[in-house]
C-alpha cells in the first residue's frame, strides 16, 4: 500500500551522519542520492524488473528533463537515472511517488529483489514466480525490522530454471517441480524445503534472522558474517520450524546461470516475449521508446528488466515479431548473439565516476569496433579495481592499469583469476587481447 503523503525530497549521505557512519552503507536510491563527477545519481529499485510501460516511459522522461538523458540497468535490474542536479531531489521524488515507485520511503533501498525474468512466459520453469514477487515486496515493506537491512543485501526468486539462482544472493528460492521450493542462504552448499506457498513468508524470515545474526558487526550481506553462512542456516532452520513451516532436507541444485535468450522466445498461445540487450547497459530516449512504444503498442503493458542488463517484452503477437525485432535493431539494441555488443559490459568510467583511471565505455566502443572476438565468455570493462557490476562465473576481465593501458585476465568459476596480460591502451591491441581471452581453451 502506498503511503498516505509523498516522500520528502531526496538527500546526500553526508561522511559526519553518525547514522550512515556506523552502518557504513552508502548504497544510493531514489530518496539518497550520491555524488558523481556527473551529477547526482538515483538508483530506482525495480523489484523483480517488473514495470508497467507507464512507469518506464515516466523514468525516460525523467531521464531526459532532470538528468543527461539515458537510463542505466544494473546487475539487479534496477534503473538509474545518472547527471542529475541537486535542485531536482523534490520533483524527483514527488514523480516517482505518483508512478507507483516508492510504496515505502523506509524501504525504498531495500527493495532488492531479482527474479527469473521469463518466469511464466516460456514454459520452462517450474512454476511462475510473479506471485512469489508480490507478496515478497509487500511482506518486505511492512516490516519495521526489513527496513534495517543495508541496500545491498538481496533476493533471488528462481522458478526452477536455475538462471537468478546463480547470482550469489543473500536469500535465494528455487521452485521444485512438486510444488515445494528449496531456500538458500548466500552461496551455501545445503537448502531447506519448505511448501511454495509459504515462500515469501520464508524469505523474510531468513532477512530477519541475518538482521539479527549480524547485529553489531557491520555485515552488510551474508557473505559479511564473520561465522560463515553455516550458523545463519541453521538459526533459519530452526525459524521456519518454531513458526510452523514443515522443513525437510533439500537436494543442492546446479544453478544454470544463463541469461535470457536473446530475440524472440515462444510464450504461450499466439504470442512471444522479446528479449534485448542494451549495448553497456544504457538506453537513451529513442532505444527506451521503442521497448515502452512495442510493451504499449503490441505487448502485454509491461517490461521485465533483467539482472544481464537487458529487458523482456512480454505478449507480442507472434505475426508481430519480425517486424518489431527489425525495428528493435534498428534503434541499436542487441536482439541476437551476432551483435558485437552480446556478453560485452561496462562499469560507468570516466568522465562520470572520479575513481575511474579510464574512459572504458569508448575504449570498449573502440575495440568492438577494431575486431570481432569470439563470445564464449562474456567481458567486463572496469575503471579500476572495484569492478563495479562485473558478472558472476568465468568472465575476461578487463582492467584499466595505473599506469596506462588495461589489464586482460579471465576469471574463472569460484573466483579463480588467471595472469592478466598487459596491454596498451591501443583498439586493434585490445580487440586482439580480449579475443584472445574469451577463446575457449583446448
Amino acid at each position: 500500500m502506498l503511503a498516505a503523503m509523498p516522500p520528502p525530497a531526496p538527500r546526500f549521505a553526508q561522511p559526519d551522519d553518525a547514522r550512515f557512519r556506523a552502518r557504513g552503507d552508502a548504497c544510493p536510491g531514489a530518496l539518497r542520492l550520491h555524488r558523481a563527477d556527473d551529477g547526482a545519481l538515483a538508483r530506482v529499485r525495480v523489484p523483480g524488473g517488473v514495470l508497467s510501460w507507464e512507469q518506464a516511459d515516466g523514468l525516460r522522461e525523467l531521464a531526459e528533463r532532470l538528468g543527461d538523458g539515458e537510463l542505466y540497468l544494473t546487475s539487479r535490474g534496477n534503473v538509474q537515472l545518472r547527471g542529475l542536479g541537486a535542485e531536482c531531489g523534490g520533483e524527483l521524488a514527488s514523480r516517482m511517488y505518483e508512478m507507483g515507485l516508492l510504496p515505502s520511503e523506509r524501504h525504498e533501498r531495500v527493495r532488492n529483489v531479482v527474479a527469473s525474468p521469463l518466469s511464466g512466459l516460456d514454459g520452462l520453469g517450474a512454476r511462475d514466480v510473479r506471485p512469489w514477487l508480490t507478496a515478497l515486496d509487500a511482506l518486505v515493506c511492512a516490516s519495521e525490522e526489513a527496513a534495517g537491512l543495508s541496500g545491498r543485501f538481496l533476493f533471488a526468486l528462481d522458478d526452477g530454471r536455475g538462471d537468478v539462482d546463480a547470482l550469489g544472493a543473500d536469500v535465494t528460492l528455487r521452485a521444485r517441480a512438486d510444488g515445494d521450493v528449496e531456500l538458500r542462504i548466500g552461496a551455501l552448499d545445503a537448502v531447506v524445503r519448505i511448501p511454495g506457498n509459504e515462500a515469501p513468508r520464508a524469505a523474510l524470515l531468513a532477512a530477519t534472522a541475518f538482521l539479527d545474526a549480524a547485529a553489531g558487526s557491520g555485515a552488510w550481506r551474508v557473505a559479511d558474517l564473520t561465522g560463515g553462512a553455516g550458523p545463519l542456516f541453521d538459526e533459519v532452520v530452526r525459524r521456519l520450524g518454531a513458526a510452523g513451516l514443515p522443513v525437510a532436507p533439500g537436494s543442492v541444485p546446479v544453478p544454470d546461470g544463463a541469461p535470457p535468450a536473446l530475440g524472440a522466445v515462444t510464450g504461450p498461445g499466439d504470442t512471444d516475449a522479446l528479449s534485448a540487450g542494451l549495448p553497456l547497459g544504457r538506453a537513451d530516449a529513442v532505444r527506451w521508446r521503442a521497448l515502452t512504444d512495442l510493451a504499449r503498442d503490441h505487448g502485454a503493458g509491461e517490461l521485465r528488466l533483467t539482472p544481464w542488463r537487458g529487458v523482456v517484452v512480454p505478449g507480442v503477437r507472434r505475426e508481430r515479431v519480425p517486424g518489431a525485432l527489425d525495428a528493435l535493431e534498428a534503434v541499436g539494441l542487441v536482439t541476437g548473439d551476432r551483435s558485437p555488443w552480446s556478453g560485452v559490459g561496462a562499469c560507468i568510467g570516466r568522465p562520470g565516476c572520479a575513481k575511474s583511471l579510464a574512459n572504458v565505455r569508448g575504449d570498449a566502443a573502440s575495440a568492438l569496433r577494431a575486431g570481432s572476438p569470439d563470445r564464449a565468455l562474456p567481458v567486463h570493462w572496469s575503471g579500476c579495481e572495484r569492478r563495479c557490476g562485473h558478472p558472476r562465473g568465468a568472465w575476461v576481465d578487463v582492467v584499466a592499469a595505473p599506469d596506462g593501458g588495461y589489464r586482460v585476465s579471465v576469471v574463472r568459476d569460484g573466483g579463480r583469476r588467471e595472469e592478466p596480460v598487459r596491454v596498451a591502451d591501443d583498439p586493434v591491441a585490445l580487440a586482439d587481447a580480449v579475443a584472445a581471452a574469451r577463446t575457449p581453451h583446448t
